[in-house]
């Protein structure tokens, strides 16, 4: 059947053209048409599910630009409509790291050739008589998306940040990531280490707050036998985990201040000696560091050497809060979407109101705090469609961004709004109470009553 006579077909059954079109927007596979210059003539609605991006935003841009900029997606399907001239489909993971099933089918004119390609995208895998790509051609001729996984973004700012950090993966000295707490720095070392030619060797991650004192020298060096009471074999440390790749030190500003000398040593030396042992290993490692906290005001308190710090120093990148690149925001939203959707078997949708929401909101707790949030929606939300309704009062009510001075109000109410500020922000940003307590120097029996206090205040 002509298209044409589908149209009349429609227009018969009482269905005008835009009708059609809004049917078309709301189907579950994302459906695109482009002519036979690569350029995109239409995508209907579910191109924000897969990328992140509107209709708005990818109508008109170059498919070259898709792939080499904005990735979209990997192992571009539709040079090969062009030149093999027949259906074929093709497994492809799009930019949100979703798993999708390409079919491309090609229109051709009067003369034989290739008018247009319609490409149909889904989101599961059904196998049919179409041949793959792979199939057709024994090797591929497309480039293969460089985007790194798991970093999803699309603003400048972050855009520098990996140009940074590809440039910081080539050489082996130390790198320090800094960046508010839920920003992705863990993300930035991993790809930094992805990235190097110490890509084959572990990756090995050493939270610096979390190891009691007592024991921190014995786990990053190791120990030999009868180093202490309980040392009955011998053990190697993280250290030496981390042989041939990288070993990164998170929180490295809650690194006890013994600890840092010796840690010093390591860094000039490239050598360390394991506890109860009188001769020293080679540290064959690459160091990465991150910190949220500001390292040179705590230098200056002498909480943190100098001296080490300029030698973890030699090379910093600074990842900014996501909402200082708001861009960002709605292509994570969706990343998280599908990614919890698929853990949970429970495939959700937002609304645009509840986007809109979700833009306006400070995010103290960066990613992370937006991480968190869409896998609770994903899990509590009974319905498909996530709304407004849904989302904490904390997120629509923007206390974040509420003036704390109030001429009109007496000392003891601003005080109270400052404490309250405090309070949730740094629930948001540290999750338990416990963590709390320990960000504010407060016990957690307090940091669990003002919690209480001032979570209850806002949803009364």
């Amino acid at each position: 059947m002509t298209l044409s006579k589908i149209m009349a077909e429609i227009q018969h059954a009482g269905l005008d053209f835009e009708a059609f079109v809004r049917l078309i927007d709301n189907l579950h596979d994302e459906i695109i048409i482009y002519d036979n210059n690569y350029r995109m003539l239409y995508v209907n609605k579910a191109c924000t599910r897969h990328y992140g991006f509107t209709q708005e935003e990818m109508l008109g841009v170059p498919f070259q630009e898709i792939i080499e900029k904005h990735t979209a997606w990997n192992r571009p399907i539709l040079p090969a409509i062009y030149k093999y001239k027949q259906p074929v489909k093709q497994q492809q993971k799009t930019f949100l790291g979703l798993d999708v099933l390409t079919i491309g089918v090609p229109i051709f004119d009067a003369q034989g050739e290739v008018r247009y390609v319609v490409l149909s995208i889904r989101d599961d895998f059904h196998k049919n008589l179409i041949p793959s790509l792979d199939e057709l051609a024994a090797s591929t001729e497309f480039v293969e998306s460089t985007r790194p996984e798991d970093l999803i973004y699309r603003s400048a700012a972050m855009e520098n940040v990996i140009i940074a950090a590809r440039k910081v993966a080539t050489l082996s000295a130390p790198c320090m990531i800094l960046g508010e707490s839920g920003c992705g720095k863990s993300l930035l070392a991993k790809f930094i280490h992805t990235n190097s030619t110490r890509s084959e060797g572990a990756f090995v991650v050493v939270n610096c707050a979390a190891i009691p004192e007592q024991l921190f020298e014995s786990e990053l060096f190791g120990h030999v036998k009868g180093a202490f009471s309980g040392a009955t074999t011998v053990r190697g440390g993280l250290i030496a985990k981390a042989k041939g790749g990288t070993l990164f030190l998170d929180e490295i500003s809650e690194l006890p201040l013994p600890m840092q000398a010796k840690l010093l040593h390591v860094v000039q030396e490239m050598e360390y000696r394991p506890v109860g042992s009188s001769s020293t290993v080679k540290a064959e490692v690459r160091i990465l560091t991150a910190s949220n906290r500001n390292l040179e005001r705590m230098v200056f308190d002498r909480a943190f050497r100098q001296d080490l710090f300029f030698r973890l120093n030699v090379f910093d990148i600074t990842i900014p809060p996501l909402r200082e690149r708001h861009e960002d925001l709605i292509p994570l939203i969706f990343y998280f979407l599908n990614h919890y959707g698929e853990k949970y078997g429970e495939m959700k949708d937002i609304s645009s109101e509840a986007q809109t929401a979700l833009s306006r909101h400070h995010w103290p707790g960066n990613v992370r705090e937006l991480a968190n949030l869409i896998e609770r929606l994903v899990v509590t939300t009974e319905s498909k469609i996530i709304t407004v309704d849904h989302l904490p009062t904390t997120i629509y009510q923007n206390t974040t961004t509420a003036p704390i001075i109030n001429s009109h109000g007496s000392l003891q109410a601003t005080m109270e709004a400052l404490e309250q500020k405090i309070i949730l922000d740094a629930k948001a940003t540290h999750g338990s109470s416990r963590n709390v307590a320990k960000a504010l120097g407060i016990s957690q029996s307090r940091a669990t009553r003002l919690i209480s206090k001032y979570t209850s205040k806002l949803e009364s």
